[in-house]
């Protein structure tokens, strides 16, 4: 198959069209086509990193009013804790309630001092130092009493706590408490 002259010259010109064509389209068409799909893929991370930053803040947001609900809850429940009034008027008392209710007939409970909080947070609330004398008690009701005190009273903690024998009775101690509790002022 021989060409002619003239074939040879459209055949080179549809050659070089062609290459013409095919640069074209990728200088063109495919270049930038490409060029904004990777800025549209950037985009895309850059918006899905955001996306997951903002999920993990609305999670901790979710978690934090959580906490802050609790807390709330929490709190209005200690404030319920406390009764109108002086302390010295209803802590006493509650004390003595407290130990008959775990078979010990004699419990005095004295004020021993008290103090403000110096955390700023705490400023409306007082530490009231008490001694709680049981002049008699069986070793084991007693040390139930004082885990159940603690347990029962979330605002008070047993800060010293001293345990004599009797020598008239041998079975039964003299127990000195000194316990801390934080009572609002009012």
């Amino acid at each position: 198959m021989k060409l002619t002259k003239d074939q040879t010259k459209k055949l080179g010109l549809s050659i070089v069209g062609f290459v013409f064509l095919i640069y074209v389209y990728f200088t063109f068409f495919l270049g930038p086509l490409n060029r904004s799909r990777a800025i549209a893929l950037s985009k895309i991370h850059d918006r899905q990193s955001k996306l997951d930053a903002s999920k993990e803040e609305m999670s901790k947001a979710a978690k934090l009013e959580q906490t802050a609900r609790t807390a709330t809850e929490r709190f209005a429940a200690l404030k319920k804790l406390n009764p109108e009034g002086a302390p010295i008027a209803w802590f006493p008392p509650r004390i003595k309630t407290f130990f008959a209710n775990e078979q010990i007939d004699k419990a005095v409970a004295r004020l021993e001092g008290n103090a403000a909080l110096k955390q700023d947070e705490l400023s409306g609330w007082l530490k009231y130092n008490w001694v709680i004398d049981v002049p008699q008690a069986d070793y084991a009701v007693i040390g139930r009493a004082i885990a159940d005190l603690e347990n029962a009273e979330p605002m008070l903690c047993v800060t010293r706590l001293n345990i004599h024998a009797l020598p008239d009775h041998p079975q039964y101690q003299h127990v000195e408490l000194a316990a801390a509790n934080l009572i609002e002022k009012k």
